[in-house]
């Protein structure tokens, strides 16, 4: 009776690393994030992207002006950092719903912006927060709000 079991046993362990495999590697979107080797709130946004399961590859370049204009993302939305996600752009502090959103809605884009370092935005966080605006970018540089913080 013992050895009837074992192949069931190996066929559904089977069928659970599979599908827990499949679930994890749809979890761990990558990301890389292009960053001034001396800027610490790029290091807290990496790191809440990274608590919300994303897995982030980080490239420490001196030019970050250079890297945004060569991904097409215009310079007047610029902050301290650049990202590639799949097919987007995202620049600066946008939080990791929006790019779960971002990700799931799929729409024509350029990709995500949260232009300068709004206080309280991902990885600067403060006491004194101010509203922000994650907003969508265009391919052509024309935007929209895309949510409100």
């Amino acid at each position: 009776m013992k050895s009837d079991l074992k192949p069931h046993l190996h066929s559904l362990l089977l069928v659970f690393l599979v599908s827990t495999g499949t679930a994890w590697a749809q979890a761990a979107t990558q990301v890389e994030v292009f960053k001034s080797p001396s800027c610490g709130c790029c290091g807290k946004w990496i790191e809440h992207l990274q608590q919300n399961g994303f897995l982030v590859s980080t490239r420490e370049i001196n030019d970050i002006p250079a890297a945004r204009k060569k991904l097409g993302m215009p310079d007047r939305l610029g902050s301290c950092h650049t990202a590639r996600v799949g097919d987007y752009v995202i620049e600066g502090h946008v939080p990791a719903a929006d790019i779960q959103r971002l990700l799931k809605e799929k729409p024509q884009a350029l990709g995500l912006a949260v232009p300068s370092m709004p206080p309280g935005s991902p990885g600067m966080e403060t006491a004194k927060p101010v509203p922000y605006e994650t907003l969508l970018v265009q391919a052509d540089g024309s935007t929209r709000v895309f949510a409100r913080h």
